[in-house]
């Protein structure tokens, strides 16, 4: 009996001498770190830039009264050749400020920029008048906008910890400023007017944002900007062949609408 509890006991004895042996070849490492999670719950402030590409329409009209200036089909002539396009492509970019509130894997927050937007277009049209040819007449219309804010709420989804990707939409605001100025070859007829207006409008869009080391992000965005119609009427048309005589009867109507698609990347800093 003892002879067999002296054999267990060695072989026991071997077992763990071995298992010990094993357990210092092996070398030790320490476990991997987890990779800190983005939190997206904060102020932030950035910069952006890009381009705005502008759609924008000016219409000039007038009215025809029968003691008037124009005749009856001038009218209608003068209201076709009115009608401008002014289109233009122009840099755009600004400063950028916001909140995020991350809720699991959602995040909405609001957000403000102010950009400078170099909008600035000319354009000149002539036309025929139906009554009188060869006389012609002619609308010539400027507009710019230098600047535009925006005011904007964000809601996301996490995509990933560290890729935000969302819709926007709020307030914008521009000043928006236009002039005209119709001539004529007939009897060298002129009427001029102007508009400087701030304009409230709306924006909608969406974009992405990446999420750095530190605070940092990186985003790319899309907006759309609509800035209505502004207009103005004026009653100071003047003829100055034969003599010179204003004729107030003919009341000119102008307007200006603008609206902008912008493309822009930005980086952002978080607290």
């Amino acid at each position: 009996m003892i002879k067999i509890v002296a054999a267990l006991f060695s072989v026991a004895l071997s077992a763990t001498a071995a298992s010990a042996a094993d357990l210092a070849a092996r070398p030790y490492t320490k476990a991997p770190m987890l990779a800190p999670v983005y939190n997206w719950t904060g102020f932030y402030v950035g910069l952006n830039a890009g381009g705005a590409w502008s759609d924008s329409n000016a219409r000039t009209t007038t009215i025809f009264t029968g003691p008037g200036y124009f005749a009856d089909s001038s009218v209608p002539a003068i209201g076709s050749v009115g009608n401008q396009n002014l289109n233009h492509t122009s840099f755009t970019g600004g400063v950028t400020g916001g909140y995020n509130w991350q809720i699991n894997s959602a995040v909405i927050g609001v957000e403000g920029d102010f950009n400078y937007l170099g909008f600035k277009k000319s354009v000149s049209s002539t036309g025929i008048y139906p009554c009188c040819a060869p006389t012609s007449f002619t609308v010539n219309t400027s507009a710019s906008a230098d600047w535009l804010a925006t005011f904007r709420g964000r809601v996301g989804f996490l995509a990933t910890p560290a890729l935000l990707l969302y819709g926007t939409g709020g307030l914008a605001v521009a000043n928006v400023r236009s002039s005209y100025l119709f001539t004529d070859t007939f009897s060298a007829a002129n009427e001029s007017a102007s508009i400087s207006s701030t304009r409230y409008g709306w924006t909608a869009g969406g974009g992405a944002e990446y999420a750095l080391m530190n605070g940092w992000s990186i985003k790319a965005e899309y907006l759309y900007v609509d800035l209505g119609r502004a207009s103005t009427t004026s009653t100071n048309l003047t003829v100055f062949n034969p003599g010179g005589a204003a004729s107030p009867t003919n009341v000119f109507t102008h307007t200006f609408s603008l609206r902008e698609n912008i493309g822009r990347v930005g980086v952002n800093y978080k607290f």
